[in-house]
């Protein structure tokens, strides 16, 4: 019957806001690769940089030239195109913090991935023609590997092809960081 009390009216819930959604649900660390320490020049057999086209020897860029890490430049500048791939290592920020966190920034589209069997994210900057790709990788509880293809020679990739090229590199440098143990 109505009116006559015997349920209590429903409490109102207080509203919390949704909170960003994981980089990547189905993808579980299935173990930690700690960085702190590890030169990312290291992170590649030449088998590797055979197949990332690299024709220039890896580099570790000066101090000032990195952005939050220890990155390495593989260059490719033989024949046309010439791009080249950027590996940081970034022992300070989980991948969480490129969705919610420090370095979470509204003019990139991040998309969530999965880099042999490691938690990630696709970034690129919004935008009618591509300018670079980012593959970020959860590798670490608090640590994060950075893959950037940045193409030299503009207008030859596609979004698409300038983030496969990104996620290629990082598989291959969390392979090696898996073989290394």
């Amino acid at each position: 019957m109505a009116g006559c009390g015997s349920d209590p009216a429903p409490q109102q819930q207080p509203q919390t806001p949704a909170s960003p959604p994981a980089p990547s649900p189905a993808a579980q660390r299935p173990r930690d690769l700690p960085i702190a320490g590890v030169d990312p020049c290291s992170l590649f057999t030449q088998q590797q940089l055979d197949e990332l086209k690299v024709t220039r020897k890896p580099k570790q860029l000066e101090a000032d030239d990195q952005r939050d890490g220890p990155t390495c430049s593989l260059g490719v500048s033989v024949g046309q195109p010439h791009y080249t791939y950027y590996v940081e290592l970034i022992a300070d920020a989980d991948l969480q913090d490129w969705v919610s966190g420090r370095h979470a920034e509204n003019s990139m589209t991040s998309e969530p991935a999965d880099v042999a069997g490691y938690p990630a994210l696709t970034r690129f900057a919004r935008g009618e023609s591509p300018s670079d790709c980012e593959t970020m990788v959860g590798v670490a509880q608090g640590q994060t590997l950075r893959s950037q293809m940045y193409p030299v020679t503009q207008g030859v990739f596609d979004q698409k092809q300038l983030c496969d090229m990104a996620k290629q590199a990082a598989t291959a440098a969390v392979r090696t960081l898996e073989a290394k143990g």
